[in-house]
């Protein structure tokens, strides 16, 4: 596994421009992008030179057990995307258009982090993670022609096992930030539709609502004398 857009945009609902005193940091996404990128090669790098080869052992390829019947460390190589997606096509178109994804992705998270306000933590780190975890399958991408994967979970049922595909630590990164940006999005999506208050502190009624007039407990003022 390895990095369709939604109809929502992450930018959607983000300033145009902002001041520089309000926009969130390059310093935080630097940090946080270049962090998760370098744990995402270290452990690729781990992955390679222990689980690479054969295991004589159990006549099959080297696995490292976490979890029995549930998580395993094994080598894989993926040049698709997301669960083996665009596998088959010839390396020569493959190769490319995954590189040109890879890039444009990265760009577009840096343009879209231009117009996220210091205040908006969900975004902010969701847009780091992501960018983080595109680098790193990048750097795989340029260097190999395919990812490393090597995290595979699975179940065991009626001696059977079913495995979720193989993913690496840029996609766990890359969920958490889409994860992370929805959250985003959903809250401002009910800010923006919450009713504004009135500026003397009472409520006010929903948009198309026609709200009755409160009833007077006075009583009417006498009718003048007849002339």
């Amino acid at each position: 596994m390895s990095s369709g857009a939604s109809q929502a945009s992450p930018a959607s609902h983000l300033a145009d421009e902002l001041p520089r005193g309000e926009r969130a940091s390059l310093a935080f996404v630097a940090v946080v992008a270049l962090v998760s990128c370098a744990a995402d090669l270290a452990t690729k790098a781990w992955a390679h030179a222990r689980l690479t080869g054969f295991d004589a052992k159990r006549s099959g390829p080297k696995i490292v057990t976490v979890i029995p019947d549930h998580l395993d460390f094994i080598f894989a190589q993926n040049p698709g995307g997301a669960w083996s997606f665009l596998r088959s096509l010839p390396d020569g178109l493959r190769r490319p258009f995954f590189l040109f994804v890879s890039a444009a992705a990265i760009v577009f998270i840096f343009s879209i982090y231009r117009r996220v306000h210091k205040d908006q933590t969900a975004m902010k780190w969701g847009l780091a993670l992501a960018l983080g975890g595109a680098m790193g399958n990048l750097v795989d991408r340029i260097r190999y022609g395919w990812v490393i994967d090597f995290i595979d979970v699975y179940v065991t049922r009626g001696g059977q096992e079913f495995h979720w595909p193989t993913f690496n630590v840029a996609d766990i990164a890359i969920v958490a930030g889409v994860i992370l940006m929805s959250m985003d999005m959903i809250a401002s999506a009910r800010n923006a539709s919450a009713p504004a208050p009135d500026p003397s502190g009472a409520p006010v009624s929903p948009a198309g609502s026609d709200a009755a007039a409160p009833l007077s407990t006075e009583a009417p003022p006498p009718a003048p004398p007849a002339a």
